[in-house]
């Protein structure tokens, strides 16, 4: 007997909740706000609308489907079967804040607040799961884009994916060093603030700002192209390391050969490794070390 979809309904913590956890109760939240001249309702109508989102989408899940719901907080600990269908309420960074936990599961992204969020993988409105969580259910093909993700390896088989983008780095405000090999063999003993490789969806962001500041000389990838755009944060020219090898793309599918990768052999006591910006699930790589980071052989399924 086939097993029936179970719908998982990702969301977050709102503002409200959020001050109400931080103060104990929706009082002392209110009277923390009048302190500082901001009142309870400016929170109260995203809380509103973002529940109302919920409760809608809820009442939409097919009656014999299975059913869960995970706060962002506890995504890294939540066992995400194969025949799941996400359901992502909330925010665009909600989306890549799952990704990386996902096996080809189908996404669906709701927006709680069109005309606040830009919409760019939370693409349906509410009520839009009442037709597309049906079709879903009856085997029906519904529009779907294949997003390409960035994933990091450590020689020790420490593995890292991203929807938008990894960074390697600090966690503090020293210096990376490291030797960093390009996907063409060039070769460069760097300081600096870190490395940013990330994809096509990460190009609206992040890796948008890094672009623009540094001049660009190549046109950032479309999210579907299996390729990514990395970026060497304020390089340090040095008696001992060189500024030349700070920017490009490197691509390719599949596995991560060394043709197809960002290679860093790490000569640090420290540095971090974390993707779509939560340093809180992270990796540690020390001096000796090898990264290398390039396209994911998995993609992410969203839906829309």
């Amino acid at each position: 007997m086939a097993v029936a979809p179970r719908a998982v309904v990702v969301h977050r913590a709102t503002p409200l909740e959020e001050l109400v956890a931080r103060h104990g109760t929706r009082g002392q939240a209110e009277f923390f706000l009048r302190s500082r001249g901001r009142t309870l309702d400016e929170v109260q109508g995203q809380h509103d609308r973002v529940q109302a989102a919920l409760r809608e989408v809820a009442g939409a899940i097919p009656l014999d489907w299975r059913r869960a719901g995970v706060e962002r907080a506890d995504l890294a600990g939540f066992p995400f079967g194969p025949q799941d269908v996400v359901v992502v309420v909330g925010q665009d960074g909600l989306v890549a804040n799952v990704a990386k936990y996902l096996d080809a599961q189908p996404v669906l992204g709701v927006d709680p607040e069109p005309g606040v969020n830009p919409g760019v993988l939370v693409r349906h409105r509410p009520g839009d799961a009442r037709w597309l969580l049906p079709r879903l259910a009856e085997g029906a093909a519904v529009p779907m884009r294949r997003l390409t993700m960035a994933q990091a390896v450590t020689d020790d088989g420490q593995q890292l994916r991203a929807l938008n983008e990894v960074f390697l780095g600090p966690a503090t405000h020293q210096t990376a060093r490291y030797v960093l090999s390009g996907p063409q063999g060039r070769q460069e003993r760097q300081a600096s603030s870190g490395v940013l490789a990330g994809t096509g969806t990460g190009a609206t962001g992040w890796l948008a700002s890094v672009h623009q500041a540094t001049g660009g000389g190549f046109r950032l990838p479309d999210p579907s192209d299996p390729v990514l755009a990395w970026f060497v944060r304020e390089a340090w020219p040095s008696p001992s390391t060189g500024a030349s090898l700070t920017a490009g793309l490197v691509g390719g599918p599949g596995a991560l050969a060394d043709a197809e990768v960002l290679s860093l052999r790490i000569e640090s006591d420290s540095l971090v490794v974390f993707g779509d910006g939560i340093e809180s699930d992270r990796l540690v790589v020390s001096w000796g070390q090898t990264v290398r980071i390039g396209v994911a052989p998995s993609t992410l399924a969203l839906i829309g």
